[in-house]
């Protein structure tokens, strides 16, 4: 049986309400932050965090990371935290997943890879919470991203924002805020796994 997810989050704004806790917000690119980041500033602290491995080749990785930066900029009071970007990392993962089509195992995987970093630095930092704008995306299973978040919260001891960021129009709100903003947006999830795919279907 699924859980409303949004359900869960609008729980924890009301519990939190009043508080303002630190967030560290996992963020895949300008376009998806945009309407996550409408929808959580006014109840909590946030910090854009920009982990990245499965994005290929470096040039989209740095031009997505610069786009992330300058939405950033011109939302104001937005903090951002930046890390290697751990390529390899994401190759040993994937490495006999590559031909799985994106949404596969594969996917889950490098949901869990981007996740645990997160979760590790928002424990090590001080946060409240750790998020991910994954969930706005339609292309990505909120069910078991927020899974995977639940048991990172049990594994690494820091709590976990739970989210379904698509429901109440959330992915067309990142479009609409893309446009405004003029943000590049990409056509593949970021892997050149994913982007083969593209081409072969």
């Amino acid at each position: 049986m699924n859980i409303n997810y949004d359900i869960e989050l609008e729980k924890i704004i009301k519990e939190e309400e009043g508080k303002r806790p630190k967030v560290l917000l996992h963020s895949c690119c300008g376009p998806c932050s945009s309407a996550v980041i409408e929808r959580l500033n006014p109840y909590f602290e946030l910090t854009v965090f920009y982990y990245n491995p499965n994005i290929e080749p470096l040039e989209e990785y740095l031009k997505r990371k610069e786009e992330q930066k300058r939405l950033l900029k011109e939302l104001g009071g937005i903090n951002f935290l930046d890390c290697d970007w751990e390529n390899d990392k994401f190759k040993e993962m994937a490495k006999g997943l590559e031909e799985v089509k994106e949404g596969g195992i594969r996917c889950h995987k490098c949901y869990n890879l981007r996740l645990e970093k997160t979760a590790v630095e928002a424990k090590k930092l001080g946060f409240d919470y750790f998020a991910t704008t994954l969930t706005v995306s339609p292309y990505k299973n909120s069910q078991v991203l927020n899974q995977i978040g639940k048991e990172l919260e049990s594994v690494i001891g820091i709590k976990y924002l739970y989210s379904d960021f698509k429901k109440k129009d959330g992915y067309k709100r990142s479009i609409e805020l893309s446009k405004k903003y003029e943000l590049y947006r990409q056509n593949y999830c970021g892997c050149i796994y994913s982007q083969k795919h593209l081409y072969e279907d």
